[in-house]
């Protein structure tokens, strides 16, 4: 425990953008470690990046087909034994469930590398909260998430994100947008109480920076009035007034709206627009559908009145945009229903951050030709209640 004490004080202390350095230092110091990488999932999910040198000098491991990705998907640690005298552990770097990345340490085999690792899985664990507030002063770990260039809308849409995953007792969440280095209009937002889980998805029109703007705006206004305690329906007013404001009408947002009580299930909800949701609940998937309302920003003063929904533990919700459902194929059918509920069945045994780019996976396989010509976004919602 002492040891830790002193990883943890030397994470704590460390300038921000000193952390892989100063992990390294307490693990060479304190655990004999032979070596310490430290590698970020870049926006895409598609591969791990290596922070240690910038520019990347060291080549990215693919999520899908390497032991590192595999301590990435389970969330737990791995131990590939060498032929040598070392065995190198991989371990999930993540924070309240977001997956950041994972943490690589090659240790002396000396037959106690597996008593080790609840020591080792937490100082991980401090190192993902530390990368979060690191990155208000730093760059280093933004710049090791990204293998290609991101457009200035796809920069944009990304920092207003609140994360791609998070978990509590009560839920599990993830998400994801593609195509993620170029992404402008699809969005959400979340934020969590006591007893209560707001969800935005959001849906805006138009193409690049003017669509990210749009989604900039309409998501500010809706944290503003979150924040100023106010109920779910004049949330949409308030930002439905201020998206008018600007535009007069020319330009407005779709979005799908729920204030969830952790406690007992019930939900409010305003769908204003395009999102759609689909439910799996007891190995059967069924389209939800609600009164449909005018998008943000459409008319002046528009009123919205939320409605009665109720989640059930069990419960697995997807939101997915136009961009999704509405997608053409070689021969110019649809997506649709019927493949995207087959698509969740696909996936039911995933956790709640992998069921989206599985999704999407097939849905490129669905398109026939990797760029799309919309954005898509999936989201996934399971419900554990309390």
């Amino acid at each position: 425990m002492n040891r830790f004490v002193t990883a943890e004080r030397a994470l704590r202390t460390a300038a921000p953008h000193e952390l892989l350095d100063a992990v390294r230092r307490a693990l060479i110091e304190q655990y004999a470690a032979e070596s310490v990488e430290l590698f970020m999932a870049d926006y895409g999910l598609t591969v791990l990046q290596p922070v240690s040198v910038l520019p990347h000098t060291m080549e990215p491991v693919s999520v899908h087909s390497s032991v590192v990705g595999r301590a990435f998907g389970a969330q737990e640690p791995v131990v590939e034994a060498d032929a040598g005298r070392y065995a190198r552990v991989y371990l999930p770097v993540s924070v309240r469930g977001d997956r950041l990345g994972v943490l690589s340490v090659t240790l002396p085999d000396d037959g106690r590398v597996h008593d080790l690792l609840g020591e080792l899985m937490d100082i991980a664990e401090v190192l993902g909260h530390e990368v979060v507030v690191a990155e208000r002063d730093t760059d280093i770990y933004l710049q090791a998430r990204r293998k290609d260039r991101l457009t200035l809308a796809a920069e944009m849409q990304w920092q207003l994100l609140p994360g791609r995953s998070c978990s509590r007792p009560e839920y599990e969440l993830g998400a994801q947008l593609e195509p993620a280095y170029a992404i402008f209009g699809d969005n959400f937002d979340w934020s969590a109480t006591a007893d209560h889980l707001m969800l935005y998805v959001t849906n805006g029109m138009g193409e690049g920076i003017e669509a990210s703007l749009l989604t900039n705006l309409a998501i500010n206004a809706l944290r503003n009035a979150r924040r100023a305690g106010i109920a779910l329906d004049d949330q949409a007013a308030l930002a439905d007034q201020a998206v008018y404001a600007h535009y007069s009408g020319r330009c407005y947002l779709s979005v799908l709206m729920f204030d969830f009580d952790l406690a007992t299930g019930h939900a409010k909800v305003v769908d204003a627009g395009s999102p759609q949701m689909l439910r799996l609940r007891g190995g059967a998937v069924e389209p939800v559908t609600f009164e449909a309302q005018l998008p943000l920003g459409m008319f002046e003063e528009t009123d919205y009145v939320a409605q009665e929904f109720r989640v059930e533990p069990g419960d697995r919700l997807v939101f997915v945009s136009d961009g999704v459902y509405a997608v053409a194929g070689p021969k110019g059918e649809a997506y649709g229903d019927v493949a995207l509920a087959r698509a969740i069945q696909a996936t039911r045994l995933l956790p709640a951050a992998e069921v989206p780019r599985a999704i999407l996976r097939e849905l490129t396989g669905h398109r026939g030709r990797p760029v799309p010509d919309d954005d898509a976004l999936v989201v996934c919602l399971d419900w554990h209640g309390r």
